[in-house]
This record gives structure tokens, C-alpha cells and sequence, in this order.
């Protein structure tokens, strides 16, 4: 397994394609360094000599018996669902938010799948052609980027109806070496920082959309890619440093301009019945994930909250221990509905396990339409403060320090420093644009909580509800 400092060697030898605010930039501006500090949690926990930590973020490739990063690997029993939501929990609440590295090893587990599934209605090879990138990918822990989200242009067209083709990602030409490519996939977490990008389609198709039918892998620095990003972190510190600061998160358009992928790099080519089902794939391992980091999320929330209730002097207050409980709550049914959809998991014909579809839909549900609350609640007990708090460099500053301190005391038992580290936390986690991110990429990321209902709906033995009641009813058909 990679260490932190290979992985960051290896972007910094990586062809220069990447776009912040109109400039070009190499991959170790300081714009992108927040991101990937935050993988470099996952590949600490994985070298971890804490055994605990290790065995939850570590497994054995089924494929080569060797010890891989568990964000590589591909479930192959109940006990890796499992152990793949606890990890995501616990890297999740040191990182305070995305760990953004499950992309690839949601993607990957999708096109395993699917892939397998193809190969068995068409008589295809792109099952054993994915098993030998995915060794590959293994034994050099490999950081994967998952391209799904087309712009898809007019929503109310197909891609085949688009008056611009591109507006999916397609293919342009096919010869005997490989495919080329065009189009852009949005909202990509990490492109900027990761080794591939892994594209499938975002849609069910139809027979018109064979063009747009399409799964591969390519570097990120591929000839024909540019990647332009918009990277955040949480405000920049002077002097009272934190680790919630040194993080950030960058999401990309990915741009393909008749980019040439090899032949052993491409997973679906126009196999139009399996585009939905490879794009079905992916959402329901990234949901799964869900139920594993809004957890993580919402123990920050409630941590956050506590605190500023104890400084506050109100910690014991009815109506706080009764928000509190509501957040555990959250908490804890969101990570039961990942525990739920990890045992009632099916292998699938390639030997590989997926997630219970229902209860992943349901967890990221429960969790999207509740994050709202989370915030109104965590601010209601925090008070107004973290949206009005001085500059730290008012702190900083001789003649206004003693003032700061003075005023910022709530419990006394409590050091006015630590009483202004914990306002300035919870004015990047509430108030900065850093929140406004994290804010609508808890509702939409993963899908949005209308597509988690139609997943619900969709999957929903509601005639045997139905038969209940005629049952109960003496109603005969």
C-alpha cells in the first residue's frame, strides 16, 4: 500500500490540466492541498499500527491474496459491507465531513458488478478486462475519481435528443485500439487530486442512446481531459491552528475533447440495456456510503452542539437534552439502515455482494431531508455569535485581545481560548461558504431526496401491502 508521500509524489509528476478561477495550476497549489489532506487520513488509517484501525481500513484482495487498502477492494462478503460503512463513520468524524475517496471504491464496485452482468446477456469480456485494471489498481493504490453526473442539458430530452451531443458523455469514434470520447461529467469530488477518473453512464437508455452507452477508466492527466475546479476549505488560521482547517474539498467539471481511451480501459460500449443498471450500481454504493458518512456528520453536529451548550452554561437544559437525543436519533437510524442494507445483501454472479438497494435509498433519504434540522438545531443552541465573531486577528492584536477574552467568557470553568477556538469552528462549520458547500452537497450528493424516493418507490412491495389489508378487510379479488 501507498504511503501519503508517494501518492502526492506521483500527482506532482501528472501533466498540468487543471483550471482554478481561469488559471492553470499545478496540483500542489495550495487550493488543492485541503483535499488532499483528507486523503491522506485514509492512507494513514490503512498503514495504521493501531490493529483496530488497520483491520477496518484494510482487506484481502480476492483477486491477488495480497493486503490492499479496503478503499480499493470489492465486498465479497456481508462482513465488508460492514466494515467498509464503520470505516467510512470513523474517517468520516476525524475528518469532519467527505472523505471523498469513496468515489472510486463505489465506482469500482459498480462497473464489477455490472460488467459481469453484460458479459452474460451479450457475451462480451469486459468482466475479466475490468479484473485486470482492478489488479492493477490494487497493487498500486490507486485514488479514483467516480465521473457519473452528465450536465444533461434539457432535462426533459434523452441523450440522443440533445440538440448538442456532448451535453452526455459519448462516443465519437471506435477502432480497433480503443474508443474516443467527448462530453463533460459534473460535480466530480477529488478529480484534481486523483490517479483515474472512472466514467459510467448516469441513466437508463434506450436504443437511440447506444452512443452514450459507455463505461472506462483514463488517467486524470489523459491528453483530451481538463479539469476545471472550484476548490474550498474552511477559513485560513493565523495562529490558532486546527486540524478541521488544514481540510477542503474540490469538485470538477471533467472535460473530454476526443479523448482516446485504449481498448483495455473501456467497460460498456453500447450495450444500451446495462447503462441503467451500471448507473443503478454506482448510486446504490454511493448511498450506502451515505449511511456511513451523514452519520459521521451528524456525530460532529452533535458534538458541536453539547459543547456549545456547555459553554454556554445551558448543557443540562431541558429542551437541549431533547434536541440532542433528536440528533441521535438521526444519527443512529441513518447508520442502522447501512448496518440493514449490508446483512441483507445479495451476491450477485460475480461473486461480489450489493448492498440491500431499499434500505440504502432509505438511510440517504432519512438523512437528506433531516440535515436542515441538524443545522437549525446546532445554531439555535449555539447562539449568534459564530455568524458575528470578530476576526481572530482581533485576538491577535494587542489592543483588542484583553476585550475578546473578556467578553467571549461564558463558563468560567472554560479558558477564553478554548471559548473562541470552539465560536471559530462553528463559524466555518455554519456560517462560511465552506457550510454553504457542505450544505447542498448533503442534500444533493449521492442523488437528491426525490431520487432516493423513487429508488424507495421503485423497490417497494407495496401490492403485498395492499393484499394486508384485503386480508384484514375479508376483501376478495
Amino acid at each position: 500500500m501507498r504511503t501519503f508521500k508517494e501518492y502526492r509524489e506521483k500527482l506532482k509528476g501528472m501533466r498540468k490540466n487543471v483550471y482554478i478561477d481561469g488559471m492553470l495550476v499545478e496540483r500542489d497549489d495550495t487550493r488543492l492541498l485541503g483535499g488532499q489532506n483528507v486523503m491522506a487520513i485514509s492512507f494513514a488509517a490503512a498503514g495504521s499500527e493501531e490493529q483496530e484501525m488497520a483491520e477496518l481500513t484494510s482487506a484481502t484482495s480476492h483477486l491477488t491474496g495480497k493486503r490492499i487498502n479496503r478503499f480499493a477492494h470489492v465486498y465479497q462478503t456481508k462482513d465488508d459491507l460492514l466494515k467498509k460503512q464503520a470505516m467510512i463513520r470513523k474517517l468520516g468524524e476525524k475528518a469532519g465531513g467527505c472523505v471523498q475517496r469513496c468515489m472510486g471504491c463505489d465506482m469500482i464496485n459498480a462497473i464489477y458488478v455490472s460488467t459481469k452482468e453484460t458479459d452474460e446477456a451479450h457475451g462480451t469480456e469486459y468482466h475479466e478486462r475490468f479484473k485486470k485494471y482492478l489488479i492493477w489498481y490494487q497493487e498500486n493504490d490507486l485514488v479514483g475519481n467516480g465521473g457519473q453526473s452528465d450536465v444533461k442539458g434539457d432535462r426533459s430530452k434523452r441523450p440522443s435528443q440533445q440538440k448538442d451531443p456532448d451535453l452526455y458523455v459519448r462516443i465519437v469514434d471506435k477502432t480497433d485500439d480503443g474508443i474516443v470520447v467527448s462530453g463533460c461529467k459534473a460535480h466530480n469530488t477529488c478529480a484534481p487530486y486523483a490517479d483515474e477518473i472512472l466514467v459510467a453512464p448516469t441513466r437508463a437508455l434506450r436504443e437511440d442512446d447506444a452512443d452514450w452507452a459507455v463505461a472506462f477508466a483514463i488517467p486524470a492527466d489523459a491528453e483530451g481531459i481538463t479539469l476545471v475546479s472550484r476548490p474550498i476549505s474552511p477559513n485560513p488560521r493565523k495562529e490558532l491552528h486546527a486540524p478541521y482547517n488544514n481540510f477542503g474539498i474540490c469538485d470538477t467539471m471533467t472535460i473530454f475533447d476526443n479523448v482516446f481511451v485504449p481498448k483495455d480501459r473501456v467497460f460498456l460500449c453500447g450495450e444500451v440495456d446495462f447503462g441503467g443498471r451500471m448507473a443503478l450500481a454506482f448510486a446504490n454504493n454511493h448511498r450506502f456510503s451515505y449511511c456511513g458518512c451523514k452519520p459521521a456528520i451528524t456525530d460532529v453536529f452533535i458534538g458541536a452542539a453539547a459543547l456549545a451548550a456547555e459553554y454556554n452554561g445551558v448543557g443540562k437544559a431541558g429542551h437541549i437534552v431533547e434536541a440532542l437525543s433528536d440528533l441521535m436519533a438521526t444519527a443512529e437510524l441513518v447508520y442502522a439502515a447501512g448496518i440493514a442494507a449490508s446483512t441483507t445483501s445479495k451476491e450477485t454472479s460475480s461473486g461480489a455482494m450489493e448492498p440491500n438497494f431499499l434500505y440504502t435509498n432509505c438511510g440517504r433519504y432519512h438523512a437528506g431531508v433531516k440535515l436542515m434540522h441538524e443545522y437549525e438545531t446546532l445554531i439555535s443552541i449555539a447562539g449568534g455569535l459564530p455568524a458575528t465573531l470578530p476576526f481572530e486577528g482581533d485576538w491577535l492584536n494587542p489592543e483588542t485581545r484583553g476585550y475578546m477574552e473578556k467578553y467571549v467568557m461564558r463558563n468560567p470553568n472554560i479558558s477564553a481560548e478554548n471559548q473562541h477556538r470552539l465560536f471559530r469552528f462553528l463559524d466555518d462549520f455554519t456560517v462560511s461558504a465552506w457550510c454553504g458547500m457542505e450544505m447542498y452537497a448533503g442534500i444533493h450528493g449521492g442523488g437528491s431526496p426525490i431520487m432516493e424516493k423513487i429508488g424507495i418507490r421503485s423497490n417497494y412491495p407495496l401490492e403485498e401491502k395492499k393484499q394486508i389489508v384485503r386480508n384484514l378487510a375479508g376483501i376478495k379479488d
